[in-house]
């Protein structure tokens, strides 16, 4: 596996670990016991733990030490919905200005890649860095094209929220079933995103990209025992 790869499924990895409570609130976090733990080298967890700080998960503890953060409910939903709303007014406007043939052949080729990944009819840890590539890939064209810079910069400030971000996938290595059905629907509301800026339904468009947004919120449960922090089961969805 490529180096970028690793990196990619350490970073999974440690979000899935602290959106399912294996790494708790407010606990200390360390390069070489999680590097040893996940079998790779320092240099993976290193990039990962900058990468989740940038992400609002981990926080600052002592001069290079970080901290796992904690997190409610009400952070992750809020930045969510922000994200659903931004997002949606992209596809809107990207929809009604009309998307050049450049931008539909990028749209379409993340589209044939998730076929690709998906058609098989199963899902595993190899295929998250896959996924999330082509996932950033897709929800930037529209973005980009959408010729609102407002909404770049509104996105790359909520990024910072728990969660919030595209880049936010976590899998559960444990349940790669349900994984699988969950990036699937996901996927195809892509391909029903597409279709509607294709076809210049501006409406349709922005309706599919919210709702493509606050899917994960169906996957926010509220444990108790962890005082009001959020757990995403199933990780980040869209």
């Amino acid at each position: 596996m490529s180096g970028e790869r690793t990196g990619q499924r350490v970073l999974v990895t440690l979000r899935r670990m602290i959106s399912a409570g294996e790494l708790a609130a407010g606990e200390r976090v360390a390069e070489i016991p999680l590097a040893q733990r996940l079998g790779v080298s320092r240099m993976p967890v290193r990039m990962a733990f900058r990468e989740l700080e940038q992400e609002g998960l981990l926080v600052r503890a002592g001069a290079r030490g970080f901290a796992v953060r904690a997190v409610s409910s009400a952070q992750i939903v809020g930045a969510v919905e922000v994200r659903g709303v931004l997002e949606g007014l992209a596809a809107r406007l990207l929809a009604e200005r009309g998307a050049h043939q450049a931008v539909l052949q990028t749209l379409k080729l993340c589209l044939r890649e998730g076929d690709a990944l998906l058609d098989k009819g199963s899902f595993t840890e190899a295929d998250a860095p896959l996924y999330l590539d082509l996932n950033i890939r897709f929800h930037a064209a529209i973005i980009e094209a959408s010729g609102n810079a407002a909404i770049q910069e509104a996105l790359s400030r909520n990024d910072h929220l728990p969660f919030a971000s595209v880049k936010a996938l976590a899998i559960d290595r444990n349940n790669l079933a349900a994984e699988y059905k969950r990036l699937n629907y996901a996927h195809m509301q892509h391909h029903a995103i597409v279709e509607a800026i294709a076809a210049g339904q501006g409406a349709r468009a922005e309706a599919l990209m919210r709702e493509h947004a606050n899917a994960v919120l169906r996957y926010t449960e509220l444990d108790p025992a962890r005082e009001g922090v959020a757990i995403l089961r199933s990780g980040q969805f869209s």
